[in-house]
C-alpha cells in the first residue's frame, strides 16, 4: 500500500502545484486589475454583438459556423492519437480504414473551403 501512495506523489505534487499557481495569478489579478472601465473597455466584443443590447438581436452565423467547424476538425483529429499508438496491434486494416477516414475529412474540408465557409469577409 505504501508503494502506491509513493508512486502517485508526482501527480499529488503537480496538483498542488497547479493549485498554488492558479491562486496566485487569481490572487494577483484581484490585487493589480483596474477598476475604472473606459469606453473602450467596454465597447463591441470581437464577436460583432453590442455587450449591452437587446437579447433577441439578429446576429452573424459566420462567428458560430467557424466555431463548429474548428470543434469538428479538432475532434476528428483527436481520433489520429489513439490510432498511431494503437497502429502496430491494428494492422492494414485499421491503417487503410484511418486513410479513408482522412479523404473524408480532407474533401470535407475542401467542400467547406470552396464554399467560402471559411472566409471572414
Amino acid at each position: 500500500m505504501q508503494d502506491l501512495l509513493f508512486d502517485y506523489l508526482p501527480v499529488v505534487i503537480f496538483i498542488g502545484v497547479a493549485l498554488a499557481i492558479g491562486m496566485a495569478l487569481m490572487a494577483s489579478a484581484i490585487i493589480i486589475a483596474v477598476r475604472n472601465p473606459d469606453g473602450e473597455k467596454v465597447s463591441t466584443y470581437e464577436c460583432g454583438f453590442d455587450p449591452f443590447d437587446d437579447a433577441r438581436m439578429k446576429f452573424d452565423v459566420r462567428f458560430y459556423l467557424v466555431a463548429i467547424l474548428f470543434i469538428i476538425f479538432d475532434l476528428e483529429v483527436a481520433f489520429l492519437f489513439p490510432w498511431a499508438i494503437a497502429l502496430n496491434d491494428i494492422g492494414l486494416l485499421g491503417f487503410w480504414s484511418m486513410m479513408v477516414f482522412l479523404v473524408i475529412l480532407t474533401v470535407g474540408y475542401a467542400y467547406e473551403w470552396r464554399k467560402g465557409a471559411l472566409e471572414w469577409d
